[in-house]
């Protein structure tokens, strides 16, 4: 029998919690990418992720908290992302540097970057939420370029890898800009299948060659 002296455990309710936190981000996650700033209020992401506004309120008391919160899993999410482990990158040169680029453009596809897209959008004219958003998006960016230019050139053999990891998350970038409006996934395909023989070019050395050595 249970002692009534003894404290009830609050790990069912404080598990609760952290999953309704989460579900009103993931649902304004969703509310930013798919119907734009204008919807990611309190209220409104509460009705979407089925939670009473009281409750959403308990976490997120104002829309800027709601906002703040949002912006820091985004970049969290697409931070995790562009450092997930190289480990299951194919061994051929070729390969790799067709998965090293899908990955890339996959980051710039994802809902997170519409989510942050919108963000940006509202940013242009909030100074305290451009001010909010530019450390974790420069956080973002070092972890995506060195995830990229360590996917495409892991032992450092070709000095102008960095570069072309710039220019192959800028191009990723664009698409992922063009994918807003419509489905641009037909000519996407294309442009990164022409991107990724040019990097090739670059950086597979041609069969019977010799490749360089590692660098320094």
């Amino acid at each position: 029998m249970t002692d009534p002296r003894q404290p009830v455990s609050r790990e069912p309710q404080q598990e609760r919690s952290r999953l309704t936190r989460e579900r009103l981000l993931r649902s304004t996650i969703d509310a930013l990418a798919h119907d734009g700033w204008s919807a990611a209020t309190v209220a409104a992401v509460a009705m979407r992720a089925g939670v009473s506004r009281g409750a959403a309120q308990h976490h997120f008391p104002t829309r800027e908290a709601l906002i703040t919160a949002v912006l820091e899993q985004v970049f969290d999410d697409m931070t995790s992302t562009a450092s997930t482990t190289l480990a299951a990158l194919p061994d051929d040169e070729t390969e790799r540097v067709a998965a090293a680029v899908d990955r890339a453009v996959a980051i710039y596809t994802g809902p997170q970057f519409k989510a942050a897209l919108q963000v940006w959008a509202a940013a242009a004219s909030d100074p305290a939420l451009r001010e909010l958003i530019l450390p974790m998006e420069d956080k973002f960016a070092r972890a995506a370029h060195q995830m990229t230019v360590a996917a495409l050139d892991p032992d450092g053999r070709y000095p102008d890898s960095r570069r072309i990891a710039q220019v192959t998350l800028d191009l990723a970038r664009g698409l992922g800009l063009a994918d807003t409006l419509s489905d641009d996934s037909k000519r996407r395909a294309q442009v990164v299948a022409t991107w990724t023989a040019m990097v090739s070019a670059v950086l597979v050395p041609p069969p019977g060659s010799q490749s360089l050595p590692p660098g320094p």
